[in-house]
């Protein structure tokens, strides 16, 4: 091989401007596959299984690399559980030398009815304990994908509820939520915030 072969070879560094991270909350192990509180993760393994991607144990989560028109988009679904989020999603971000504009979170959300979306640009946690930990690791000022799972839950069950399995209707309407939070994702690595925003804000 002449050296300018292997020259044109080497693989080139991606530019931080087409890289994204996006951050599927959740928690980790078994007994969490299927409860509401994971719907973060669950969106996230619909964008791998669409791209016939594939998942790998890393520092601090599992991390799986696909590509959509041209954007790279870094999937992390962490390894701490989600009260303790903020570690693994700082750590991604200085490892990829992304800048905050470059995160997309999901998260469920029980302020919001069952299936409706949200795309917000900052926050407070609202009492979510993952973005309360994100929010102290980072500051507030980063994109979140909001999945409502509503609240249908007595006082005192909201633990109870959120680690519960989603109930037989909720889970016929699953597969259309998840499409539309996909939806969501790419565009928000295609055109930007804020047009993602006047799109699925409906």
């Amino acid at each position: 091989m002449k050296w300018y072969h292997w020259f044109r070879s080497t693989p080139k560094e991606i530019d931080a401007d087409m890289k994204y991270l996006i951050v599927g909350l959740g928690n980790i192990g078994d007994q969490y596959q299927g409860t509401r509180h994971n719907m973060g993760c669950d969106v996230l393994d619909h964008l791998v299984q669409g791209k016939e991607g594939k998942w790998k144990t890393e520092h601090l989560g599992s991390i799986a690399r696909i590509k959509h028109k041209g954007r790279h988009l870094i999937l992390l679904k962490p390894s701490t559980y989600v009260n303790l989020s903020g570690k693994a999603v700082r750590y991604w971000l200085q490892k990829e030398k992304l800048k905050k504009d470059r995160l997309l979170v999901v998260v469920d959300d029980i302020h919001l009815d069952f299936g409706k979306v949200r795309l917000r640009a900052r926050g407070s946690d609202a009492g979510h304990n993952g973005i309360m930990d994100i929010n102290q690791k980072l500051g507030s000022d980063y994109a979140r994908l909001k999945v409502g799972i509503g609240a249908d839950f007595h006082q005192g069950q909201q633990v109870n509820y959120v680690l519960g399995k989603w109930s037989s209707e909720e889970i016929k309407l699953l597969p259309e939520i998840i499409k539309h939070c996909s939806k969501a994702i790419y565009s928000f690595a295609s055109i930007g915030l804020s047009r993602t925003m006047s799109a699925f804000n409906r």
